[in-house]
């Protein structure tokens, strides 16, 4: 029973190790730029386990480590829409931590869905399904909160995107330019247009 426990166990770091791996390389180097090899060899995970857990390769991968990603980042801005100060305050906050993060980075670490989604939305159409829905997801959480604050849903959810992509707007500017210019006018902007 312990060795079965055991295997179980190793299966889900395996798991978990491919999606960590996939999901650092999608951000920084894109689905084309990053190979099963790649993976395997950042990932530390043994090359037979890949398709164990991922019988479909790399685009059931990309996906699942696209899921994992906009999930978490899903929660996250649930959390700091929720934090005391409001949307208004908590947009600004999510801005400077994508801010922090880009430069920390060195510019290398971009949206994990973004970067996808550009250049893979006109090939595969699993890939942008899921690109489509983890965006979606954000979008939500945004309205949500904003309608929390009092905002009408039409209102909130009209807002919400064009948090969105003013954010994402400014990520991908700000990573060409290797400069968060671009994301501190958008807040900026944000501030006087949340007010």
């Amino acid at each position: 029973m312990a060795e079965r426990t055991s295997t179980r166990s190793n299966g889900r770091a395996s798991r978990r190790a491919f999606l960590d791996a996939t999901a650092v390389l999608l951000r920084r180097q894109g689905y084309a730029g990053t190979g099963l090899s790649e993976i395997v060899a950042r990932s530390g995970a043994p090359r037979g386990s890949l398709y164990f857990h991922f019988p479909g390769g790399k685009q059931e991968l990309a996906r699942a480590a696209m899921e994992r990603s906009g999930e978490q980042l899903r929660r996250a801005i649930g959390a700091t829409m929720d934090a005391p100060g409001g949307p208004r305050a908590a947009i600004l906050a999510l801005l400077d931590a994508l801010a922090a993060g880009l430069e920390g980075s060195g510019y290398r670490d971009g949206c994990p869905i973004a970067t996808v989604a550009l250049e893979t939305a006109a090939e595969s159409e699993p890939l942008r399904e899921t690109a489509a829905a983890v965006f979606e997801s954000w979008v939500d959480e945004l309205a949500r909160a904003l309608q929390d604050s009092g905002m009408e849903r039409a209102g909130a959810q009209r807002r919400a995107l064009f948090v969105l992509s003013a954010i994402e707007g400014a990520l991908l500017l700000s990573r060409a330019r290797r400069d968060v210019a671009p994301l501190r006018a958008v807040r900026e902007e944000l501030l006087l247009g949340l007010g």
